[in-house]
Order: structure tokens, then sequence, then C-alpha cells
């Protein structure tokens, strides 16, 4: 079972409407708040193939769902697709991995056409105490035009798709384990000091020690807010390295050049480092 990449959850609790200004400053085209059965709401940045999702509730003050209550703003949730969840849980039980049964949803959507209808779910989630500080999971997508709508593919900032993702850990090869078990033996391979990568076609996932992360980051990590290990950055393919760079400068978002791209703070992007890859 490969892995594919589904989506990256950014945990904004009560502060939606906060998340989805800095997202718009950061150039994201986002979709219209969805208010999921669950008792959350979202809104969406969504790509050709994967999407960033913002989640919590625009009732500040409001009450979160119980399953994300404790989380923090920032970077928490760890997606990957399946095309079916019930059969992904038995498998996945019965190969050691502590997933949780699926679990079905639904948040309306309106349509082009003046129509409303439903955008369904089904998930398999990772026990919470066999993940890393934050959720893994597997998504079925039941109603995939719903979500991948045409309309919504185009981002100011040309972002394209999800590159890298890179998350901050004690010890990389706990979660290697954990990640071959879900995989399969071969799925993990070896990188540079210490660091695992779990590469998902186009995305790859790298998990590094915590020295290596502070000593990449320095003063742009985000604030681990009580997380131990946790994702600390997503990287981002743009069609257009300078229309990206001007168009942050227009927003007054200050993005660093690195050798690859530009790099934007945790502070200004919701707890998480954000870089952009020409």
């Amino acid at each position: 079972m490969a892995p594919v990449l589904d989506h990256l959850v950014f945990d904004v609790r009560d502060r939606m409407a906060e998340g989805a200004a800095r997202m718009a400053a950061l150039g994201f085209q986002l979709t219209p708040v969805g208010r999921h059965s669950l008792g959350s709401a979202n809104h969406l940045a969504v790509f050709g193939q994967d999407y960033l999702e913002l989640l919590g509730t625009d009732i500040s003050g409001g009450a979160l769902r119980p399953d994300i209550a404790s989380y923090p703003v920032g970077l928490n949730g760890l997606v990957f697709k399946t095309n079916d969840a019930g059969a992904l849980s038995a498998q996945l039980v019965a190969g050691g991995v502590p997933a949780l049964p699926a679990q079905s949803f639904h948040r309306p959507v309106d349509l082009p056409d003046g129509t409303r209808d439903d955008a369904r779910f089904r998930t398999v989630r990772l026990d919470r105490a066999a993940a890393f500080d934050g959720r893994i999971y597997w998504c079925e997508h039941l109603t995939p035009q719903h979500v991948w709508r045409p309309e919504w593919l185009a981002h100011p900032n040309g972002v394209a798709s999800v590159a890298r993702v890179l998350l901050s850990v004690r010890d990389p090869e706990r979660q290697a384990a954990m990640f071959r078990r879900m995989f399969g033996a071969d799925a993990v391979t070896a990188g540079a000091d210490g660091r695992v990568l779990l590469p998902c076609g186009p995305v790859t996932i790298e998990v590094a020690p915590h020295a290596l992360v502070a000593a990449e980051l320095g003063a742009a990590a985000p604030d681990p807010a009580g997380r131990g290990d946790h994702m600390a950055l997503v990287a981002l393919r743009v069609a257009d390295l300078a229309a990206t760079s001007a168009l942050l400068r227009a927003h007054a978002v200050a993005a660093a050049p690195r050798p690859t791209g530009l790099r934007v703070a945790a502070e200004p992007a919701l707890n998480a480092v954000v870089d952009f890859l020409g």
C-alpha cells in the first residue's frame, strides 16, 4: 500500500476568520466556510491532487470538536488517501496498526447551479497514542467533485501542490517504525543525519530530530505550544517564484530567500513554516 498524501490540516481553534485572513495574505484562494456534521468548520486551499485545510470552529469562543480540542494553532493533521476506508481499517488492524473503525461524515456544499449537495467522506484514524503529537488518518472522498472544483484550483500565489512536510521529533526511528507498519517494510528510506523519509509520490514526508529541525529553521520555527513531536514545515510548489515573491511583498509578508525558493516564518503562517519552491 503505497502512501499518497491527501491533505494537511492546520488547526485554528476558534480563530477561523483570523486563519482565513492569514492564508489570504499568503496568497491562497479559500473555499467558502464548510460546516461538518461532526460539529467542526473548515476552509480549504485546494490544489491539483492535495490540499490544505483550516479546521476549527467559525464561532468565536465556540466549543471545539472533542478530538481536536487539545491541539494548539498549527499544522497538526497528516492525511493520506484511501479508496475504501472500511477495508483499510480492517487491513491495518490485521497488520497490527492501531487504527480506529471507519467514520462517516459530511458537510453541505453550494454548487455553481444554485443547488446544494453534501460533500461526503469516510476516514480512518490512527490511535492518538501511536502518532506524533498530531493526527494521522486516511480520507476516502465519496464526492471528490465537491472538493476538487476547477474554480478553486487557482491561487494568487501560484501554488500547485504540496512538495514536502517536515516533522520535528525526539526519535525519528519510532515514527519510521510506525510508517513501516502502515505502508510496508520498504516504505521508509534513510536520509542524512538521522532523518527518515517517507516518499508519497511527488511529496516527501521528512522526519528529523528536534536539533536538526531547530538548526534548519532557526528563528522561523513554530512554537511547539506544548507539543513534543510536531509538524514544523510545509513546502509548496509554485508556478512562478518571482510572482509569488511580488505577491508576498504586496501583502507585507516577510519571505526570506532560500536556495530553492522563499521561506515564510511560522508566526505569520498559522504557527508552521511555509516554504514556496520554484
